[in-house]
């Protein structure tokens, strides 16, 4: 029996295997979800991004408020559990594609349509590499989830060129009793 934890205000089970990555502290882990799915408020027929969606732990959540969610993900392996955990749940809006997060992705058939809202979770190294190509969508909001607050920081600078504005901020304590925590930011595009 594969390894699972729930995401109960979603109705959501996920399964993983243990070598998989998952969030270590599961109530934050849903609280951190909550947040990120309130802030990012996705409305029905929303075409949503979700970079670096691992196996679907926000992508399912955002998939359930409505819209098509598309969650992309380097490691295959990931991937595969997100298609799985979409099917375990019944979850048809939505769609995994595994791709290279470092580069310029725009051109990538699951990129065609464009997309209103972007939720992005990107490794420690943060993801200011592709903070450029997320202007090619024209996203109403970007909702950025990072597990190292200097990236963010730095990331939110080129946010901030590239047309958006940082409305909220916030940490979330992940890991009690250490110097490590979670940083969630909220941008919404200028209207400049």
């Amino acid at each position: 029996e594969r390894l699972s934890y729930r995401l109960d205000a979603f109705d959501l089970t996920m399964q993983f295997h243990p070598m998989d990555f998952t969030q270590v502290n599961a109530d934050i882990n849903k609280a951190m979800v909550n947040r990120a799915v309130e802030w990012l408020d996705v409305q029905p027929g929303e075409r949503v991004l979700d970079l670096f969606c691992g196996l679907g732990n926000f992508t399912l959540p955002l998939a359930r408020r409505g819209g098509q969610v598309v969650g992309v993900e380097g490691d295959d392996a990931m991937v595969t559990r997100g298609r799985e955990n979409a099917e375990l749940n019944g979850i048809t809006n939505v769609s995994f594609h595994g791709a290279d997060l470092h580069g310029d992705f725009t051109g990538q058939s699951w990129a065609k349509e464009g997309f209103d809202k972007i939720l992005i979770d990107p490794p420690r190294s943060g993801a200011e590499e592709i903070c450029k190509y997320l202007t090619a969508f024209n996203a109403k909001r970007i909702v950025y989830v990072s597990c190292n607050p200097a990236t963010l920081a730095r990331d939110a600078g080129a946010m901030a060129q590239n047309g958006y504005r940082l409305v909220r901020a916030g940490v979330i304590d992940m890991f009690p009793h250490t110097t490590h925590v979670e940083s969630i930011a909220l941008f919404e595009r200028s209207s400049r």
